[in-house]
């Protein structure tokens, strides 16, 4: 029987990741709602379903996926319309199907069909020998229209955090491509000039902005841009638990105050307040080393499309890392970003084990070679 070859390093991160989040949201569970169930279960269950995906993904080869890219990025794109006319509407928004008492949110695993497509697309044309302003142009106008689609979707839902990771995942995945300079200099004036004109509208034109895009996306646009003015209960209590938790924190289980989505948005709240400065400070260390491992794998000798999946993985897993932290402790607006793979959560858990799944795959190759 051959050895079936793991990465070490990923499989005992993972392995960490699991005991944080079990740590923290038993923690988070003492101000949950009993309605709820017992999120410690039912997290350790979906993070068997990942490793059992995982090692299902071992057992094929990556030209699977690649191959199929289009084909998963379809699927999902009707899974994101068919929200708007069968999902329940939760809090006014339309993102998840419930199956049989489960929730399945199709956002979250876009992410995965983008960074599939943009693997395909840009491994193929980092080959050719010559590229041009008409293949340049080709390729930027395809991966335009592939973003396009599923965030018009997403923002109908709406959903404007998985709408940036769309973009983030999309800037990543261009970055390791061989398109010039120029065409970033282009793309960001062209995105400072959108910014400009948005918020003219926004702070000056509001009758307008409104007739456009309409009375519920203002508000949510006018809670992102005034979030310190009005920060509320769960901001103000996440920092209050964190800033009196010391260098040690108040230890396991014993979150010292109530606020809101402590078991997801706010689990490092939870974390900090827990286990201190240091135990903040020590996951946040391992957080960067996880990262960099990753991108050092792009050093080895593995295709393009290889290393523009692992960039368009690396890309969303550190922005949510900074959004989700910097939220907690009042740096950034709150925008019901996730902590990967610590976070509560079954959709957003196994779109990340099947990326690192895929990320195994490419690893395991190389340990072949």
């Amino acid at each position: 029987m051959k050895t079936l070859k793991i990465d070490k390093f990923i499989f005992i991160s993972i392995i960490i990741f699991y005991v944080i989040s079990i740590l923290s949201i038993k923690s988070a569970s003492m101000y949950l709602s009993s309605s709820l169930g017992n999120l410690v279960l039912k997290q350790s269950i979906w993070y068997l379903i990942g490793v059992l995906l995982i090692f299902i993904i071992l057992k094929l080869n990556n030209n699977f996926f690649y191959n199929y890219a289009f084909h998963i990025y379809i699927i999902n794109c009707l899974l994101l319309l068919g929200l708007l006319f069968f999902a329940p509407s939760i809090n006014g928004s339309k993102c998840w199907y419930n199956l049989f008492g489960f929730s399945f949110q199709p956002s979250e695993f876009m992410k995965i069909s983008l960074i599939l497509v943009y693997s395909r697309i840009l491994g193929d044309f980092n080959k050719k020998k010559k590229i041009n302003f008409k293949v340049e142009i080709s390729l930027l106008i395809k991966i335009f229209f592939i973003l396009l689609i599923p965030s018009i979707l997403t923002f109908l839902e709406p959903d404007t955090g998985a709408i940036i990771i769309y973009l983030i995942i999309t800037l990543f995945c261009l970055f390791i491509s061989k398109i010039r300079i120029r065409w970033f200099i282009i793309l960001f004036g062209m995105i400072l000039l959108f910014l400009v004109l948005f918020f003219y509208f926004y702070f000056f034109q509001q009758d307008l902005f409104i007739s456009l895009l309409g009375n519920d996306f203002f508000y949510r646009m006018d809670r992102i841009i005034n979030w310190k003015n009005g920060s509320g209960i769960q901001l103000e209590n996440s920092m209050a638990a964190i800033s009196a938790s010391g260098m040690l924190g108040f230890g396991f289980n014993s979150t010292p105050i109530y606020f809101p989505e402590a078991g997801t948005d706010f689990i490092f709240g939870v974390f900090a307040s827990n286990y201190g400065f240091l135990g903040s400070s020590l996951l946040i260390i391992f957080f960067i080393l996880f990262n960099i491992y990753l991108i050092n794998l792009c050093n080895k000798k593995i295709s393009y499309m290889d290393k523009t999946f692992i960039i368009g993985l690396v890309g969303i897993i550190f922005y949510q890392q900074v959004q989700n932290i910097s939220m907690t402790i009042g740096l950034l607006p709150i925008t019901g970003i996730t902590l990967p793979f610590i976070s509560y959560g079954g959709s957003s858990l196994l779109s990340y084990m099947i990326l690192i799944g895929i990320v195994l795959n490419i690893t395991k190759e190389k340990m072949r070679s």
